[in-house]
């Protein structure tokens, strides 16, 4: 008989609980609401609001949504995204996640001071996208080590993280910049300082399932991982899962089960991104229990 466990410190982060729960509160309202982007990197959580009201718009639309709500969501926006809403009279519901606050905000400080902004992300992330705005676009965002060597070496210099990297990648990245950018470098004609700082503004809440969700998954024969395939805390999960076990399976849904994964395996966990609603877990759970016909066990 299989054991099927869903993963106690798997599901929403608390900065996403909070975007849902203002959509939700909003919602009660009016059921007229729209979000600018999806709200969640979950297709199946973005179908449930959907039926709710919530509508998927992007920025070109503000112009047309005039004293209208529309939520930013837990990514953030950067500060054009705030002009155009009260230049077209769009009402903004802003569920920015308070860790991504903090960080643009000291962001902006460190442009303001004249330091280059280097930022740990994906160029196209709404997260990254975010934080470049508060940097009138300057900063300059890389990804790997590589890209980290490209960077300019002759100015004072801060490192950032969008907050859902893997902090393994970042501190090899920070490496990489203060071996190039040492506290002191000595000009031809004057002494310049050259200062570099890195700033680790990985989520914790995301960064600190690392050992967890590593213990969990060699704890079991075989690991589903649930999540949206555009997440990308869950990319970075779903690679800490599978590092762990290699019998790792990345499923959007219940609908992706293959019954040839737990053949042959007395026990199966089943757990998430940070964007995976925990009913979803619960319906892959049950598809084991339908699919194997045996008894499921629970957290």
């Amino acid at each position: 008989m299989i054991k099927v466990t869903v993963d106690q410190h798997s599901g929403f982060c608390w900065g996403v609980v909070r975007t849902i729960d203002i959509a939700e509160e909003e919602l009660k309202e009016s059921p007229e609401l729209y979000s600018l982007g999806p709200v969640i990197h979950n297709p199946k959580e973005i179908a449930r609001l959907r039926d709710k009201g919530l509508e998927t718009v992007g920025h070109d639309d503000l112009a047309r949504l005039a004293g209208k709500r529309v939520l930013i969501r837990a990514h953030g926006e950067p500060p054009s995204t705030y002009a155009a809403a009260r230049a077209h009279g769009v009402t903004i519901v802003d569920a920015t996640c308070p860790v991504v606050t903090r960080v643009q905000e000291r962001i902006r400080k460190f442009h303001e001071q004249g330091f280059q902004v280097v930022i740990f992300g994906k160029k196209d992330h709404a997260e990254v996208i975010g934080l470049l705005g508060q940097t009138d676009n300057e900063a300059v965002v890389v990804r790997n080590v590589a890209e980290a060597e490209q960077v300019d070496p002759s100015r004072r210099t801060v490192l950032f993280s969008q907050t859902t990297m893997d902090k393994e990648t970042f501190y090899a990245v920070a490496d990489v910049l203060r071996t190039r950018i040492g506290e002191l470098v000595v000009g031809t004609f004057e002494e310049s300082a050259i200062d570099f700082h890195a700033k680790d503004t990985i989520c914790g809440q995301v960064s600190g399932r690392d050992g967890k969700l590593r213990e969990f998954a060699r704890a079991n024969d075989v690991m589903v991982f649930v999540a949206g395939k555009d997440s990308s805390n869950g990319k970075v999960l779903h690679g800490i899962c599978r590092e762990a076990n290699p019998n790792t399976h990345f499923v959007e849904d219940e609908r992706e089960l293959q019954p040839g994964w737990f053949e042959g395996v007395s026990t199966a966990g089943v757990t998430g991104a940070t964007s995976t609603p925990q009913w979803l877990m619960e319906n892959v759970r049950k598809a084991i229990e339908t699919m194997q016909e045996h008894t499921v066990i629970t957290k």
